[in-house]
């Protein structure tokens, strides 16, 4: 039996997460170490299914925030959404045929790319000035969706970061319209991994709901405060996520290297 106290932090960690997911992304690096560590007794699969319930619901109040404050342009975001959705199943099937330290050194370097790059460019993010064609745009969409819907499914931190990142780079997109962008992406490839530990029974549905209720209301404050502030803000705060995402990977590898 989960006690009411663990059920009140983890309320606590999901509107933090919820807060920083519906900025920057990011949500998962809060939201998940808690479940892991205030639920020793519970199945690693349960946790994540547990939390996903929380994420699903705080990404879809963060997307219908900022659906009308923001210019999405659905039928590029939506058919990324889709193709994600499809491929980071194929991802959480693989994990288990290949070694994710592989991975990790890779997803670490191109973070810390991703940083320097946007400290280094003062200005990016800033307009909203898309840049492709209508052709490729949707050529592009389909790749993000490929690229990392798989790597959502398959590894996941930085994820949002990630998505963000391309949408600002490739896309010319300023930094609040690619957040909405980004949730619409987000919500597909949580619903797939929803569906699935559903469908297992792998959801703890009294630990869930109250958790998805504070993420939820974390993701209306964060999204209303990013909207009121603007890109700047948000680029802040981008930065700030990125650096902690790089800290934690190089964390880990650091500690497995002295083991």
């Amino acid at each position: 039996m989960i006690a009411t106290s663990t059920i009140a932090l983890l309320c606590g960690f999901a509107f933090l997460a919820g807060f920083i997911d519906s900025i920057v992304g990011g949500g998962g690096l809060i939201q998940t170490p808690a479940m892991l560590l205030l639920l020793p007794g519970v199945p690693v699969p349960t946790v994540l299914g547990t939390g996903k319930v929380s994420s699903m619901m705080g990404t879809l109040i963060a997307l219908r925030r900022y659906a009308g404050q923001v210019p999405i342009r659905w039928r590029v975001v939506g058919l990324a959404a889709g193709t994600a959705g499809v491929f980071a199943l194929l991802g959480a099937r693989a994990v288990s045929h290949l070694p994710q330290d592989l991975v990790r050194p890779l997803v670490l370097g191109l973070l810390v790319v991703i940083a320097v790059y946007t400290f280094w460019r003062k200005d990016f993010g800033q307009l909203h000035a898309p840049r492709l064609s209508a052709r490729r745009e949707l050529l592009y969409g389909v790749l993000i969706g490929v690229g990392l819907g798989f790597y959502d499914g398959f590894f996941g931190p930085g994820m949002g970061s990630m998505l963000l990142f391309a949408f600002v780079g490739l896309f010319g997109y300023d930094f609040l319209t690619a957040s909405g962008s980004a949730k619409m992406v987000n919500a597909a490839t949580n619903f797939t991994s929803l569906a699935y530990f559903a469908i297992t029974g792998q959801i703890i549905y009294r630990v869930a709901l109250p958790m998805a209720a504070c993420n939820m209301l974390g993701a209306t404050l964060g999204s209303r405060l990013a909207l009121k502030k603007g890109v700047g803000f948000v680029r802040v705060l981008f930065l700030v996520v990125v650096s902690g995402v790089i800290l934690k990977l190089a964390w880990e590898m650091f500690g497995e290297m002295v083991r």
